[in-house]
């Protein structure tokens, strides 16, 4: 029993990264992507330009420049901020929560 205990675990592991990265939509082709890039360089994209320090603010910029027109119905910059890198607002658990936490109290 145990090799097989040992055989299904195994096997699992090898599996879950798989099933991970597993994608449910439909791939796009290379002549979409072409078609993309062509839209973004319109839009004023010049992935050769050497402007990395930019990338991803004037790639973001195309690609809203392009949402605009309507040209794409795909890919777009979304709206919206995040707060990466910011503190969480957390305040200290009084001794009473704590108490209750540890000890079970009500």
């Amino acid at each position: 029993m145990k090799p097989f205990i040992y055989a299904v675990v195994t096997t699992s592991m090898l599996v879950a990264p798989a099933v991970a990265f597993a994608q449910s939509d439909s791939p796009i082709s290379r002549a979409q992507v072409r078609s993309e890039l062509m839209q973004l360089e319109a839009a004023g994209y010049k992935p050769a330009s050497g402007d990395e320090p930019n990338y991803p603010t004037n790639i973001q910029a195309a690609e809203a420049r392009v949402s605009a027109h309507g040209q794409t119905d795909y890919g777009g910059a979304l709206g919206g901020s995040s707060a990466s890198g910011g503190r969480a607002a957390v305040s200290p658990a009084s001794a009473t929560d704590l108490n209750k936490i540890y000890f079970g109290g009500q």
